[in-house]
């Protein structure tokens, strides 16, 4: 088997949609050369140095660390074409206009390397006919790719063949796109708008029509289509604002173009809605020029009233009837009460899952391989928490699909296309779906096909999951060791793997109470007598929101403030466990990892790392400071920086520290948590979070393989002392004074301070672990008897939001 290494990629064009993908490659170290126009003043590279600079500005961040911006090279098409021969993939991303693009092939074929791929970055165009200006040679070397916005993000990415497209060369990108930049590939066929976008899209005309129909606001329908059906928070209007109402108007206008009646018996409803046509003629694209569907006066957000033909302040919400219909766990139950329930937003809802299933089922053999490619690009392109197919199946098959036909012979469906009779006959009807354990069903093979079997996904023990599937996931995947309500400690099976143990926090979004910790004190037992290391993953994230609060209240109604002393110890030991335990304990991180989720990180022998992961002491907060060992560790690393560094004085090292956890600052991605200092440069930092647990794995058995042994307990190491507690505190008396924060905050930032510096002794005086613990300790137990911070916690457990006082 031989390798194929991306050693460098190029992107062609600078606009968006390029800069960001270039920003997502140096994001995975991947060097990067963007191309576009050369600019007619100033320096010839002026359009992509102004694209790179701004991808320091964009929220949310294209860049894991802004700094890695200086890793683009800047290029235009008059001079630096050579510079394509040092490639491995190149990347066309320019405007979606097909001669523009074939212009630009006929410019740089020459100068692309026999063994390079080149792809094309549309969201529909045809790719055969984008490949028709190449030779023979270069159409077998091209597909198109098609990342969603924003690149960093969006899981998804289409792969998209020509009839001439070499199969290897699609292999090698999926295994490049999937491992390297963290993806999830779906193979789509060359059909108008792909898979996503053509649901997608036809959804949300669907949805327009349905709402117009039942006369549903439109901020009633995101309210209705968001979170509360299990999709992305911005559901239909906002998502349009969000995408931009040019681009979604441009992708309902290459529907109408290449989807005529005879192909798409459904082609009657892509007509661009009034509503949108007359926001784009004035210009109000979105989020992008701050109006559209929505406009933002203030902190005010306003919705279009279209009858108005002006914006009125948003405060529409689902109806409370139709609310507690969406809350039902089961999907039958949930659609039936849906279909049955005469409500005009109940309907709505039943009519748009009704056109989906409709639509989907037509049009899958033309569009997909499987009904399993179509779930995963509405989950992954769309932000849909379970795909259209696995909500019919999970809805009991048969029942729906009669609903649908019926509504379909009753002319309330949107086309009068019947439903396929795979849907009703043969091995689909037989299993009860298009999902079983032997694959998902492929019309056009006329059985279920399994998942890819490339190389690349054996990184992935548990794929994505799909309703129907029946696979073993990370929640009962394995043999499990001890489970209770708060953990549970389990190995897999197989290979070197089985040699490795692993925890899961089970507790709501990981909080960590007495259970977790109890849990983890077992999990170190149990490997240091029977495996080679340890492992703390959780197959959903976060990693750890940090210390249960509420398990802290009966402690502390029944014994005071000094009664939360001994739990806060008994948090510490934990930690101090973790660290020294005889086999390695290595981190699984993914999503947030704040407090003593953080703390938890901090004191294990290795991290690996989700790129998507958010890393901070957060406990100012609720009005604490660290004290499960956060500020101990920031202040023995900062005291191992001076060493490495010969310099005695360790304040400067401190610093970091210190604004990070007064601060509450959270790491916007690993790569960031890493230069805070949460992560140390020999961490792993993951870009496909289904090969967080593989690699964690492997690295805690390499770590036992090459002679792992816990860190010396250090016998002392030097502080900054009240110095660097009187330089802290100057400072924060002219914040205070200015009015930048409260008394309290001064106050907590001062304990912080005290712990970090070591407390009241001279500069450089050397301290060991335990005593800056027992500092910790003093000053959170203080801070709980405090009514200011009783007052920020009591606010955080009732409204989930930080107060400040």
């Amino acid at each position: 088997m031989s390798n194929f290494i991306v050693r460098k990629v190029a992107v062609l064009g600078a606009g968006v949609m390029g800069a960001q993908i270039a920003a997502h490659c140096v994001n995975a170290k991947v060097p990067v050369v963007l191309f576009d126009l050369p600019a007619k003043e100033g320096p010839k590279n002026g359009i992509v140095l102004k694209a790179i600079e701004n991808l320091k500005k964009l929220n949310p961040a294209p860049l894991g660390n802004k700094d890695d911006a200086q890793y683009i090279e800047p290029a235009n098409y008059e001079e630096h074409l050579e510079l394509l021969r040092g490639c491995d993939v190149i990347i066309e991303a320019i405007a979606e206009r097909m001669d523009w693009k074939h212009d630009l092939y006929r410019k740089v074929a020459p100068h692309i390397r026999a063994d390079a791929i080149f792809a094309s970055n549309t969201s529909g165009l045809p790719i055969a006919k984008l490949a028709e200006v190449m030779n023979t040679e270069l159409k077998q070397r091209f597909c198109g790719v098609h990342f969603f916005n924003p690149p960093r993000y969006m899981h998804l990415v289409e792969l998209i063949p020509t009839p001439a497209t070499k199969p290897a060369i699609l292999d090698d990108l999926e295994t490049f796109l999937t491992s390297t930049l963290g993806k999830g590939v779906v193979r789509a066929k060359d059909t108008p708008n792909f898979i996503a976008n053509r649901v997608g899209i036809f959804g949300m005309l669907a949805t327009i029509k349905e709402a117009e129909k039942y006369g549903i606001p439109y901020d009633v329908v995101d309210d209705l289509t968001g979170s509360k059906l299990g999709r992305a928070k911005s559901a239909t209007f906002r998502t349009a604002d969000v995408v931009g109402l040019d681009t979604m108007a441009h992708v309902i206008k290459t529907m109408q173009d290449t989807l005529p009646a005879s192909i798409d018996p459904f082609a009657a409803h892509f007509v661009t809605p009034p509503v949108l046509k007359a926001l784009v003629e004035k210009g109000a694209l979105g989020q992008k020029t701050g109006a559209g569907f929505y406009r933002k006066d203030g902190k005010v957000i306003k919705v279009l009233d279209p009858k108005k033909q002006d914006y009125v302040e948003s405060t529409g919400k689902a109806d409370e009837l139709v609310a507690r219909i969406l809350k039902k766990k089961d999907p039958a139950e949930r659609l039936k009460l849906l279909r049955e329930t005469d409500h005009p937003q109940a309907k709505f809802l039943w009519a748009i899952f009704r056109d989906a299933f409709h639509y989907i089922a037509v049009h899958l053999e033309s569009i997909a391989d499987t009904a399993r490619d179509v779930d995963f690009a509405l989950r992954w392109g769309f932000g849909w928490n379970t795909g259209p197919f696995e909500t019919w199946q999970a809805a009991g098959w048969k029942q729906i699909a009669e609903w649908v036909q019926s509504d379909i012979d009753k002319g309330e469906a949107l086309s009068r296309a019947s439903l396929p009779k795979w849907v009703f006959e043969g091995p689909v009807a037989k299993a009860g779906g298009v999902h079983t354990k032997d694959g998902s069903w492929s019309p056009a093979k006329k059985k279920f096909v399994g998942r890819s079997e490339l190389p690349v996904y054996a990184r992935q023990i548990f794929r994505a999951p799909l309703l129907g599937e029946g696979a073993p996931t990370g929640h009962n995947g394995g043999t499990t060791i001890h489970e209770d309500d708060s953990v549970r400690i389990w190995k897999l099976d197989q290979g070197l793997a089985a040699e490795v143990l692993i925890l899961s926090l089970k507790t709501k979004v990981h909080a960590i109470g007495p259970g977790v910790l109890a849990g983890m004190n077992k999990a170190v037992e149990l490997a240091e007598s029977q495996y080679r290391g340890l492992v703390i993953w959780s197959p959903d994230d976060p990693f750890s929101v940090g210390a249960d609060l509420q398990a802290m209240m009966p402690v502390f109604m029944a014994g005071g403030a000094k009664a939360i002393g001994p739990e806060v110890a008994k948090f510490q030991q934990t930690m101090m466990r973790l660290k020294y335990s005889q086999v390695p304990v290595v981190a699984a991180v993914s999503g947030m990892a704040l407090g003593g989720g953080c703390e938890t990180l901090l004191h294990c022998a290795k991290r690996v790392a989700s790129l998507e992961s958010y890393v901070g002491l957060v406990e100012v907060g609720v009005g604490l400071i660290p004290g499960g060992g956060g500020l101990k560790e920031g202040a023995l690393r900062a005291a191992q920086a001076a060493q490495a560094a010969g310099i005695t004085d360790v304040f400067p090292f401190i610093r970091n520290w210190f604004m990070n956890a007064a601060m509450a600052n959270v790491s916007k991605s690993a790569l960031e948590a890493r230069a805070m200092g949460y992560l140390l440069p020999t961490d792993t930092i993951v870009f496909n979070g289904h090969e967080l647990l593989w690699t964690a794995i492997g690295e805690a058995f390499a770590l036992h393989a090459t002679g792992y042994r816990p860190p010396l307990k250090t016998k002392g190491f030097p502080v900054a002392g009240r110095s660097g507690v009187a330089t802290v505190k100057a400072q924060l008396v002219n914040m205070r004074d200015g009015g930048f924060i409260s008394a309290h905050d001064f106050f907590i930032a001062s304990c912080i301070a005290e712990v970090l510096c070591g407390g009241d002794v001279e500069p450089g005086s050397p301290v060991d672990e335990q005593w800056l613990l027992d500092l910790e300790r003093k000053y959170f137990v203080q801070l709980v008897a405090h009514p200011k911070s009783q007052e920020r916690m009591m606010g955080m457990m009732q409204t989930g939001k930080p107060v400040r006082n």
